[in-house]
């Protein structure tokens, strides 16, 4: 199983490329090491409106992008919270990609979602990605699923050093990113089981 993770915030050694690298050692942890995380710090992708991703020349960043995530049986997608919202990177991509030339990018997908919190928060850009991706599945027409398990990243820069490593004895935060990862594996590998 291919396992691609998003990591959406365009800042620099981010919580949320912190919170990425934990959810790829316990990944590995479980036995998969085909999994490639993008790491938004180098995004390009023009606003909408002011410019469009094209399929026939893309930038390194897009070309990588575009690439991992096609190749993916499983999508983690790691979303800061400002303001109780998504970043707007990640909203402005998503709406780049819902059309024909890529339609793949959400077909035969299990998507699952984090919110990165430096406090307590990360649900609600969570629930509203949902949404959005839901709504993308079904316009595209494709065949995909969003695990319903949501995880919030609490007080991420005090329970991760920058490589994504524990950085303190929290085994309340340790355990509930592992259920986190193993419930998102388990439903991938059963969707994928049930593929016609």
């Amino acid at each position: 199983m291919n396992i691609t993770i998003l990591s959406t915030s365009p800042r620099k050694n981010s919580s949320s490329l912190r919170f990425s690298k934990y959810l790829k050692s316990l990944s590995q942890e479980a036995g998969f090491d085909q999994i490639e995380i993008v790491d938004f710090e180098n995004y390009d992708v023009p606003f909408f409106g002011q410019g469009f991703i094209k399929k026939d020349s893309l930038s390194a960043f897009q070309e990588k992008l575009i690439g991992a995530w096609a190749k993916a049986d499983l999508v983690f997608i790691v979303m800061p919270e400002y303001n109780w919202f998504p970043d707007a990177e990640l909203i402005n991509l998503l709406n780049q990609l819902g059309g024909k030339d890529f339609a793949h990018l959400f077909g035969e997908k299990t998507f699952a979602l984090a919110g990165v919190s430096s406090g307590r928060g990360g649900k609600l850009p969570a629930i509203e990605m949902t949404v959005m991706l839901g709504k993308l599945i079904n316009f595209l027409n494709q065949y995909s699923v969003i695990s319903s398990r949501i995880y919030e990243s609490h007080e991420t820069h005090i329970n991760l050093n920058e490589n994504g490593e524990l950085a303190n004895d929290n085994t309340v935060y340790e355990n509930s990113v592992k259920a986190f990862v193993d419930y998102s594996i388990q439903i991938a590998q059963r969707w994928n089981r049930g593929k016609a």
